[in-house]
């Protein structure tokens, strides 16, 4: 399972994210790194991550620790996938195919742009959580349901918190509701309960300490930058594009289908298995109840036509990610399920499914549910595979591709391979050249700097953070120097101000993409010179005070 992981998304660090969680995670254990970063220094949203996972980095590299957090994080995921599949009473190894269908899933069939296996960040070990939470209350296990799902939350708030809601749910209908008279009550509100939510509060606490000593105006305008501005691709309904509802609302419908064929499949299989009916029951549940999150969701994308602050603060907590991860992990489930049903079905009639005529197969019932999965999972293992194939054929890790970055999107292996190594030349060269404490002005469409250069920057796209007051300087400062009218060009160069942001950031030196600005400026170069070599970066002394 963890090679599975590994092979799907084990390009070089830093992978989408890394280089903003664990160069927070660096500062964290040691406040003097990049001290004058604004992100960096900024308040610490997911305190626990940052102190678990954030350790290696007082002895290794950024890179050899996110290798660690790779593998412990694919470990987790790993180890709450082939515990769902024993609560479903289905073949460990059939784990492995609940995973290729989860992963091309997720990747395929996302509406919000959700994913869970890739580089490390907070939400890889509370999904890790999550499923395992999940196992548990396929199996009434409840109280261990919520302290999975709070130790979840200590670790992503919202991936915690959302399991919760969606958890509740279940209960409701499976205790309930639905509740077989033959099984004792369970109860709801148990000390368990209340020792989850305490867990959770070493999420909650940080993540609320985000807002406090703001005001109500300045909590909005936060808001709005964050929803409308930076993270709409994420968060805003409206921003989304026209194919991910159609994509979504497939694979919604499918997964839908597929839990009804498991259900009647389970009846007829075994119906003096209560255990197993219960726990397919409630894996429904919980599918369900996560996407009644999303459409509650969807109600609130509404609200901006009418009440835009309301819904810049409602639709900040990412209301279909859960459904996201889930719906896909659901019919992977499901597949798993009437892959073994069937499987049995006919290993019981002393047959092999692959012994019966194709003629016979388009009649029975069991033999074209076999068929559809399987289908399914090659298809499925086919774009895990192309996915793959298309990061192995790209060369550069996914920070660093231009279908990521959106420039030069159609540049061949040679050249992103050419782009990224003059990249880390050029941080390298900072690195060395540089005091510990300078800040530098850096190209906007670069993800990595601090991780290679170890350097503060004046602001980056990427790194927003998350307290109000420093979210509203970061797009202060990013309106300033990326003004909307040379975005679309995507540089900074501001010949009349470059004195006055010398003098107002204490900036020094800027990084210059040369694809974009070309090779000739009116400053002072210092990189690259004489025997150097760097066809991409250069980097300018900015002009000092007359």
């Amino acid at each position: 399972m963890v090679g599975l992981c590994f092979v799907y998304a084990g390009d070089a660090p830093p992978g989408v994210n890394e280089a903003h969680y664990l160069a927070k995670a660096k500062n964290f254990w040691n406040p003097a790194w990049c001290s004058e970063d604004l992100f960096v220094a900024s308040g610490k949203a997911h305190a626990l991550f940052y102190w678990v996972f954030g350790w290696p980095t007082q002895w290794c590299s950024l890179s050899t620790t996110a290798w660690i957090g790779r593998l412990i994080g694919w470990g987790m995921l790993a180890a709450g996938l082939v515990r769902l599949c024993s609560a479903l009473r289905v073949p460990a190894a059939f784990a492995v195919i609940v995973a290729i269908v989860w992963i091309a899933g997720i990747e395929q069939g996302n509406l919000a742009g959700e994913w869970v296996v890739g580089g490390i960040e907070a939400k890889v070990p509370a999904y890790g959580l999550v499923l395992l939470g999940i196992a548990e209350l396929l199996q009434r296990n409840w109280n261990r349901v919520w302290l999975l799902f709070g130790a979840a939350a200590a670790f992503h708030v919202l991936t915690g918190g959302w399991a919760v809601v969606a958890a509740a749910l279940a209960f409701a209908w499976t205790e309930r509701v639905r509740r077989d008279p033959t099984q004792e009550k369970a109860r709801f509100f148990t000390p368990a309960l209340f020792a989850g939510g305490a867990i959770s509060l070493i999420g909650l606490v940080p993540a609320m300490a985000m807002s406090w000593n703001a005001s109500p105006a300045e909590s909005t305008s936060a808001a709005r930058v964050y929803t409308y501005f930076r993270i709409s691709h994420h968060l805003l309904p409206s921003a989304f594009h026209r194919d991910w509802y159609v994509r979504h609302a497939v694979l919604s419908l499918i997964t839908l289908v597929c839990l009804e064929i498991q259900r009647r499949l389970a009846k007829r299989h075994d119906p003096s298995s209560p255990a197993q009916i219960h726990a397919l029951r409630s894996l429904a549940a919980f599918t369900v109840g996560a996407m009644c999150i999303s459409i509650c969701g969807l109600f609130v994308g509404i609200l901006p036509a009418v009440a835009p602050d309301l819904a810049a603060k409602l639709l900040r907590f990412y209301w279909f990610r859960l459904a996201d991860v889930t719906t896909p992990l659901a019919l992977g489930c499901s597949i798993a399920v009437i892959l073994s049903f069937t499987h049995a079905h006919y290993l019981a009639s002393r047959r092999s499914i692959w012994e019966q005529p194709w003629a016979s197969l388009r009649v029975d019932a069991r033999g074209a549910a076999f068929l559809a999965c399987l289908m399914t999972v090659l298809m499925a293992g086919g774009l895990v595979g192309l996915s793959t194939w298309q990061r192995v054929r790209a060369g550069v890790p996914i920070s660093h591709s231009n279908n990521l970055l959106g420039l030069r999107r159609g540049a061949n292996y040679a050249e992103q391979r050419q782009t990224m190594q003059d990249w880390i030349n050029v941080c390298r060269f900072v690195r060395a050249n540089t005091p510990e404490q300078e800040v530098l002005l850096t190209p906007r469409h670069q993800q990595s700097f601090k991780w290679y250069a170890e350097r503060a920057e004046v602001v980056n796209w990427k790194d927003i953070p998350q307290d109000v007051a420093t979210l509203r300087e970061w797009a202060r400062r990013f309106v300033e120097i990326f003004p909307f009218e040379l975005s679309t060009m995507r540089v900074t160069i501001r010949y009349d101000r470059l004195r006055e942001f010398r003098r107002k950031y204490n900036v020094n030196w800027i990084i210059v993409d040369r694809r974009v600005v070309g090779p000739q400026l009116p400053l002072v170069q210092v990189y690259p010179l004489d025997d150097e070599r760097n066809a991409t970066y250069a980097v300018y002394r900015l002009p000092s005070e007359r």
